[in-house]
This record gives C-alpha cells, structure tokens and sequence, in this order.
C-alpha cells in the first residue's frame, strides 16, 4: 500500500482509547476512558506502540484539521472567497472576526486535540514506561524515534497556534488529565518550538529515509527554516541568517523538484518522493470530507471530468487579484494558471455568488497518467490525495527570501537560480530548462511575494505570507472585499491574530484574551 498501513482493528481500539473530549482546558481530561484496552496492554510490545503513533496520524488526517486550518489560511486573504458559511469560515474574508466566532474555534480545538494525543504518547514513551515494560535497548531506541515522531506532531501543531493565535494554552505530558495548561507568550512558544526540533533532530530518521508521511530529519529542518524566516513576526527579532542554514540542510539532503507543476496534487502523488519533505496522508478507503476531499470538490465549477470526483461543491474561487499575478501572453505561459473559467467570471462582485471568480482545477484525483483513482469506499468519490505539509518549492522560497532580507551564508546567485529551476518548471516542464527565468535584477521581495502565490497557491500559505510582507491588514495591499469592502480597505492591526475562543477562556482560569480582543 502507498502510505503508512493501517490495522484497522488497532486503529479503532486506539481512537477510542485516546478520543478524550478533547475542549483540553477543562475538566473533561480527568475522566479515564470506558474502553478495556489499558495503556500497559496496548504499550507493551514496539508493534502497539507503532499503532500508538498510527492513531497520532490518522487523527491529523481524518479530523476537520486540514479544512478547518485551510479556510482560515486562504479565505481570510485574496486567494479565496467562499460560497458557503461552513463552520462560520464566512468571516474569515470580512477580516472582522471576534473570540465568538466559531470559526475561530475549529482550528484552536483541531491543533488541541492533536497536542494532546501527541502528550499521551510522548508521556506512554517515558524512560520510566520504557523500563518498567521490560523492553531491550534496541527495541527502547525505536521507540525513541515513534515518541521523537510525536514531538514533532505536537511541535507542528505549537507552530499553528503560535502562528494564528499568538499566545496560546500550552498542554504538555505533565499537564496531561490533571491541570487546566498554563498560557505561553508567543516568544517563550517560539523558544520552546526551537529547542524541541533541535532536540529530537538526532533521534529522527535521516532525511528521505523513513516511511512516507512519517517525519524526519529534513521535516525538522524545514520547520525551523519557516519559523525562523516568520521569525521577525513571532519574536521581534531577525532570523534570517538561521533561516538560510536550515534551509540549506534540506536543499543538501537530495531533495529535487518534480519535473511537471501539475504532478504535484494527483491522487497519485505519493510518487513525489523527489520534492514532498512531509506529508499529511490520504486514501479513498478511509477518507472525510474534511481532508483531500475538500480541495478536489470545492473549486467552483470545475466537472468530475477534470477533478476525478463527482463535479464541484461550487465552494471557493479566488479573487481577481491571483489571476492578475499570472502572464496573459500566449507566447509565456505559465503551467501552473490552472484556473477553470467555463462559466466564471473574473470579478468578484458578491462573495457568495459560486460564479463569480475563476476556480481552479489544481487538485485532482487522477493518476499522472489522466485515469481517475480507482475507489475503494461505498461513496465511489473519495480523494487519494497526500497533502504536502513542506515540500521543495518552498524551502528555495525560504533561502531566496531570506537572502534578500540580509541573512548570512547564503547568495543572491542561488538564490536566482533556486527561483529559475521552479520558473523552468513552471514554463516548460523542466526545472533546468531557461523558459521563464528572471535575471538579477528582477529578484525583489515583491517578486518573491508573487512568485509564492503563482507557486504554492491554495496549499494554505497565504494569510502567513501576507503578514510576514506587512500587507495582510495595511492598505498597502488590496483585494476584493478585504475587511468586506468590495474594492478592499485596511483593518486594524489586531486581526494579524486570531483571539483565544470565548470558550476556553471562560473554562481556563490560566488564559488570558490577547490585545484588542
């Protein structure tokens, strides 16, 4: 099988022995699950403890987290507007949302519940648990790497909060069903978060040695990498020097890009070992509606005989400003303007009206060779899908901009050469090929800024990026219906964040609301 295998019967032992109702701040974590299956039992051989960490996966895959963290990412920016209200992610454009909205919550309570799954294990991997169960040090060493992989789950999703909510509750193993977590200020996260993947880095397997969608040394690289280049955002402070460093390591680690931008999201890109650093895994046997699924069918419009599924939810489509970031030349075009505008307009005059904006057909569950996914489920239209969480693409992002910015060790000719291998891609399905390259003087940070949205758009990147570029909420960028003005108009500075939800606040005692909530 392409991705991790799951033992079902394991796996629907492990969820229900680790499905605590997870609102983490409450006193809901003190109840001991009703199931037979104990932690001694299910932790006593490496074989539990791999289906231990299986269940970790399989909830970053099957729970709302993908949807949920994607809307808030792109409809809140000039990459999508949505036709429906799922969840209240109609708020998210409006950039108006307060610690009542619901949306807010689903991401918060997503990236909560995985931190706490991520504690029971780390705390079931305990030097103590290890002994007391009588394993050998081979089979203690591998153990070490599942817990290692746990870390960087928890790390990962720390990141999230740190990134979207500031100063967030900060849950660990030694909280786990006893105290509501104390709060964490974003530099202190940002210190934690540096530390951790330093550490567990020697116990990861070495980079593109592991199973796929399961971490290792490159996805420890590549998340330091992003963090220190936002590092300026989280802390007040410059890492760009870190920023080339860790992403270098990836860079020299073998990774190379894909030779076809449209290869990138078929149902069969598990084959994209080449340039995927870490992905989140999906198969039509097992899929939701909240992963995969969502970006294969949610494009507006676009037919089941482009998207290998059933046709369009007639969900998102972007504004006209991502369009405009693409050439219009025939004689210079761009691969990746996959845009799908059969009955689209270009102009977003209402946001809720499905046909206004183009949609794209970036996603689809077809095989390279154009075949549809053969399906594997009741529904005869579930998604194969991986998610790149880091892929390549990205990481010359990193390095060019973080060049650009004044960082250390690095160089404006790789960097310029980083950039025209994704542009040869790009315009001629080859990274090596000249077609579409800049020279020198073109390499700006705006160009970098554009360069990632023609790049890495819908792959839920972008409301970062707009911060990081002070023009998430300045009128130094516009779109359509940024802060729901149809031409777009600033907002404050405060929704650069998203508030701690009303909810835990109120079951927290140890929470504090973040300025101008």
């Amino acid at each position: 099988m392409k991705k991790i295998i799951h033992n079902r019967f394991f796996l629907v032992i492990l969820v229900l022995v680790f499905t605590l109702n997870f609102n983490a701040c409450t006193d809901e974590l003190d109840k001991t699950p009703l199931n037979t299956t104990t932690s001694d039992r299910q932790f006593s051989s490496v074989d539990g403890y791999k289906q231990g960490l299986v269940s970790v996966y399989s909830n970053l895959a099957y729970s709302t987290f993908l949807r949920f963290y994607w809307s808030m990412q792109e409809y809140s920016t000039d990459m999508a507007v949505s036709t429906w209200n799922d969840g209240g992610d109609g708020i998210y454009h409006e950039l108006a949302w307060s610690a009542d909205s619901p949306a807010i919550a689903n991401v918060y309570n997503a990236t909560i519940n995985m931190i706490t799954l991520c504690n029971n294990f780390i705390k079931e991997a305990s030097p103590e648990n290890i002994s007391d169960r009588g394993f050998s040090a081979a089979e203690a060493n591998q153990i070490k790497q599942f817990e290692a992989e746990a870390r960087y789950l928890r790390a990962y999703c720390f990141w999230i909060l740190m990134d979207a909510y500031g100063n967030p509750p900060f849950p660990t193993e030694q909280t786990l069903g006893t105290t509501p977590p104390s709060q964490i200020q974003r530099a202190d996260l940002f210190v934690f978060l540096e530390e951790e993947l330093i550490n567990i880095e020697p116990l990861l397997a070495d980079a593109r040695s592991n199973e796929w969608g399961r971490p290792d040394k490159a996805a420890a690289w590549a998340l330091l990498a992003r963090m220190y280049l936002n590092a300026e955002v989280y802390i007040g402070q410059e890492r760009y020097t870190d920023a080339i460093t860790y992403s270098s390591k990836v860079i020299d680690a073998g990774y190379t890009l894909e030779s076809k931008y449209e290869w990138l999201m078929l149902g069969d890109n598990h084959l994209n070992t080449n340039e995927f650093i870490f992905t989140i895994n999906y198969d039509n046997t097992n899929q939701t509606w909240y992963g995969t699924n969502f970006l294969a069918l949610g494009p507006a419009g676009v037919p089941g005989s482009i998207n290998g599924m059933s046709s369009s939810w007639n969900a998102f489509r972007f504004t006209q400003q991502i369009p405009a970031l693409f050439p219009t030349s025939n004689t210079s075009i761009d691969k990746r303007a996959m845009f799908y505008t059969n009955g689209q307009s270009l102009e977003v005059n209402s946001v809720t009206t499905s046909t206004d904006g183009y949609s794209a057909y970036k996603y689809r569950n077809k095989n390279r060779d154009g075949l549809p996914i053969e399906q594997n489920n009741n529904f005869g239209n579930l998604s194969d899908i991986d998610f790149p969480v880091f892929r390549l693409a990205e990481i010359y992002f990193i390095y060019a901009e973080a060049v650009l910015r004044g960082g250390t060790g690095g160089s404006t000719g790789t960097a310029l050469n980083y950039i025209n291998r994704i542009r040869g891609r790009a315009y001629a399905d080859n990274p090596s090929s000249a077609a579409g390259n800049i020279s020198i003087s073109d390499l700006t940070l705006d160009f970098i800024l554009d360069e990632r949205a023609r790049e890495l758009y819908w792959e839920a990147h972008r409301r970062t990026d707009l911060i990081r570029f002070n023009k998430f909420t300045t009128g130094d960028y516009l779109w359509a219906w940024k802060g729901n003005v149809e031409a777009g108009t600033a907002v404050d500075d405060k929704y650069n964040l998203f508030p701690i939800p009303t909810a835990d606040l109120l079951a927290n005692p140890n929470l504090e609301q973040i300025d101008g909530f």
